[in-house]
């Protein structure tokens, strides 16, 4: 009864992956199908039915966060034991384990970044390389061995592969060569050398190879368009002679191949495995029906060799995708902050916003552009959330107050106080500190562990301390940092397998997307892919925008990406770099100082419309009514204070003394709903 309960609930498609418990089986799950869920199924349902032991399957993922999120499913569904891991996980967990039998001696020293052997084998040839071309060459040496290219081979490679490295390929292969050098004389081993050596020892013992095909018997890999040779061959000596392997992945999500990924084993996963189960999943659960139209006119285009997978969507209707063009990027970063902001006025949680943009040079703009507006905002792939020091300090704490047996025995809310009382030992209060920096980053940092411990309570009333560490404990071995309160900022590359109920397109143009590096037939569809998978990241609202010239008052030659034609219709949009008044000022150049006239650079003098150092009229006594107002309509709607109004609007409003809601709604952050809102209380306080 157990492992029929673990069918219900899934779809046609879904259930039949979860019923194909032996035998090779491939899974071409389109996005948004809910993959995790039918893979995760099939393998709880194998385990319950006694297919086979949990301790004998090898789940295999690409990321950490994901490996964490399967474990965290399987233990839900009844099926705890099972490995899931990274190919370099694995492969390191295998080879620490046998070395000491089949190698012997001190095991090498795992290099987590190649840049600075690079930079040894840079000199040590007489070449000298900036950080730029040191962190290319380093690309450019993976590359090389995942693909199997030794040294004396790449220069050939690169001409096959038409790759363009920004340093000769002769000096690149020179370098890698003497990287190769180095690394043994220093007892080093990268993640490549990994994967490498726990094939050769698995081919060369054939001891090693039956106890771990003992051990592993049952095999999944998630996101096998993703496997490059390196790891394909890895895979293959897994398995040895069987075939009780499920593959599951997106051909139309193919877009590492410049890391040497391959959507090749995927696609001929049947050439390979004659006898394999094919299993299509296009019922798309994360997109309304106008995302999912937009996503499949993006890949209806493609050229050349695709595998077709048309999705359907389920959800209701939502609005239409939105597509902007601007004067130049400021307007449009601009316009792209004042939306955002308009969406969390409207209720949308900035965490579940996103604006995503073909490289990261694209996001200066736009941080700028959201602190003027007044917005908050995460860089997607900056430092990792357990490795910052406020969340180290936090968790030490927290683990200590769980040793001594500090938790508040009451419902559900027991757990919140005590973690927020923990967390104010290191600085945490429940008003974010003013301004900027490096104080108010500490404060997030904490305040979404105290926001983490709230959505545990919410979910399990019971859960206590010790259940709230090791969730920490787990997701900082995941690297699955908790939701901070901010718009995500993150290039192409980096928000997939992520989602949002919102999602900026940003720089949609030809010579950005497609990037203008992409020559051959084959990186333009890879540029297309990538549309394909920015499009599929939105749940509800979708825009796309581009600019016709890169900076304020520059030639207008830009168009509208190639990727676009024939699926803007009648709905784009001209929006000129100036709007209406009462809407947030995007000018051409440098908004100047009301006071002065100096162009205004920095967020906070931007919003106020003055240096800071300028004079000003501040009704000090009206700023601080405004602040203590805020304090009390923040404690009452139980979210953070700069969530009503940042502490620049407010120093806006209490310099203007606006005397009716027109005025009122010219002050920068202080959009329509915020008006509707908060407005007769503002004007209130200012004595109208």
């Amino acid at each position: 009864m157990l492992a029929e309960s673990v069918l219900e609930g899934l779809d046609p498609e879904q259930r039949a992956v979860a019923e194909a418990v032996q035998g090779p089986v491939c899974v071409l799950a389109g996005a948004g199908t809910g993959k995790t869920r039918a893979i995760t199924h099939r393998i709880a349902y194998a385990t319950l039915t006694g297919v086979v032991t949990p301790q004998r399957v090898l789940a295999v993922t690409f990321t950490t966060r994901a490996a964490g999120e399967l474990r965290s499913r399987l233990r839900q569904l009844g099926a705890p034991g099972v490995q899931a891991r990274t190919f370099h996980a694995a492969a390191l967990r295998q080879l620490s384990y046998f070395w000491p039998r089949v190698i012997g001696g001190d095991p090498p020293k795992i290099v987590d970044s190649k840049i600075g052997l690079v930079a040894d084998a840079a000199r040590a040839c007489g070449l000298s390389l900036g950080r730029t071309e040191l962190r290319d060459v380093a690309g450019e040496i993976e590359w090389a061995k995942v693909t199997q290219h030794r040294p004396e081979d790449y220069p050939a490679a690169v001409v096959r592969a038409a790759r363009r490295p920004s340093t000769e390929a002769v000096d690149v292969a020179r370098v890698y060569a003497m990287y190769e050098q180095l690394r043994r004389e220093r007892n080093l081993l990268d993640f490549e050398g990994m994967l490498e050596l726990t094939a050769a020892v698995l081919t060369e013992h054939r001891e090693v190879a039956n106890q771990v095909r003992e051990q592993y018997r049952y095999f999944v890999v998630d996101e096998f368009q993703d496997v490059n040779p390196l790891q394909k061959m890895l895979l293959d000596t897994w398995l040895g002679d069987r075939d009780d392997l499920c593959v599951v992945g997106d051909p139309n999500q193919t877009i590492y191949s410049f890391t040497g990924a391959t959507p090749s084993y995927l696609l001929g996963f049947t050439r390979e495995h004659p006898d394999a189960k094919v299993v299509k999943l296009v019922r798309d659960y994360r997109s309304t029906p106008q995302v999912v139209r937009l996503a499949n006119g993006v890949i209806d285009q493609a050229r050349g060799t695709r595998h077709r997978l048309e999705l359907v969507a389920q959800r209701e209707n939502g609005p239409e995708p939105v597509f902007n063009e601007y004067d130049d990027e400021v307007a449009e970063a601009d316009d792209t902050a004042r939306r955002a902001r308009k969406l969390i006025d409207e209720g949308v949680p900035a965490r579940e916003i996103a604006i995503l943009f073909r490289i990261n040079a694209q996001s200066e703009t736009y941080e700028a552009a959201l602190a003027a507006a007044g917005v908050p905002y995460v860089l997607r792939g900056a430092e990792r959330f357990f490795e910052r020091p406020e969340v180290r300090e936090a968790v030490v704490r927290l683990r200590g107050a769980a040793r001594a047996g500090a938790d508040a025995e009451t419902d559900g809310t027991g757990l919140i106080m005590t973690v927020r009382h923990v967390l104010s030992g290191a600085g945490f209060s429940d008003r974010p500190p003013e301004g900027a920096g490096a104080a108010r980053a500490r404060w997030e940092s904490l305040a979404a562990l105290a926001q983490l411990a709230e959505d545990m309570a919410a979910d399990d009333p019971k859960a206590g301390l010790p259940e709230f560490v090791a969730e920490l404990e787990e997701r900082a071995a995941a690297q699955h940092a908790p939701p901070l309160e901010g718009v995500t900022l993150a290039s192409l590359h980096a928000a997939k397998g992520l989602e949002w109920d919102a999602v900026f397109l940003a720089g949609m143009a030809e010579g950005t997307l497609p990037i203008v590096y992409a020559k051959t037939p084959e990186q333009i569809e890879e540029e297309r892919r990538l549309l394909y998978v920015g499009v599929t990241r939105a749940r509800v609202h979708l825009t796309l925008s581009w600019a016709l010239a890169r900076s304020p008052g520059g030639s207008q030659l830009r168009r509208p990406s190639r990727f676009l034609d024939g699926l803007t219709g009648k709905t784009t949009t001209h929006m000129p770099a100036r709007v209406d008044r009462t809407k947030r000022r995007v000018t051409k150049g440098p908004q100047p100082c009301r006071v002065c006239g100096r162009p205004l650079t920095a967020a906070v003098e931007r919003k106020l419309g003055r240096c800071e150092d300028c004079p000003s009229e501040l009704n000090e006594e009206l700023f601080l009514a405004l602040k203590d107002w805020r304090a009390e309509v923040s404690a009452e709607q139980r979210i953070p204070a700069y969530v009503v109004f940042t502490d620049a609007t407010l120093q806006a409003i209490a310099e203007h003394c606006p005397e009716s809601l027109e005025e009122l709604a010219r002050i920068p952050g202080v959009g329509k709903v915020k008006l509707d809102r908060y407005g007769e209380a503002v004007l209130g306080l200012c004595g109208v």
